[in-house]
């Protein structure tokens, strides 16, 4: 794979992301690091480390290991919960921003003198 890839706008992913997009678990993943079948970065977030992974690669050994259907299904899944995520996130800033109208509202009514 060209090094490009590596930089390339969602072109990786790290050990953790790699198991809940392509339902996988870090038995597979470390296995096929030892085998050679995914190339691996070590990164560093607040001081620990982890694994970065290129996306072609991860979903490749998923397509082998689980088959293209589980790997199709997995990613409905994925992006479902990311929906949801998403759709929650949203509902909670429009509560803040209700209640924040509100307040405006009440001071507008009844300005302090």
């Amino acid at each position: 794979m060209s090094n490009s890839e590596w930089t390339q706008k969602n072109g990786t992913l790290s050990h953790k992301n790699a198991i809940k997009e392509f339902g996988l678990t870090e038995t597979e993943i470390i296995q096929a690091m030892k085998s050679g079948k995914l190339q691996h970065r070590q990164n560093y977030a607040h001081g620990n480390p982890y694994y970065k992974f290129l996306r072609s690669e991860v979903k490749a050994l998923a397509k082998e290991l689980h088959g293209v259907n589980e790997v199709e299904d997995q990613a409905l899944k994925h992006q479902l919960n990311q929906i949801n995520k998403e759709i929650n996130s949203l509902k909670r800033k429009i509560k803040s921003l209700e209640k924040e109208k509100d307040r405006l509202i009440e001071i507008q009514q009844h300005p302090t003198p």
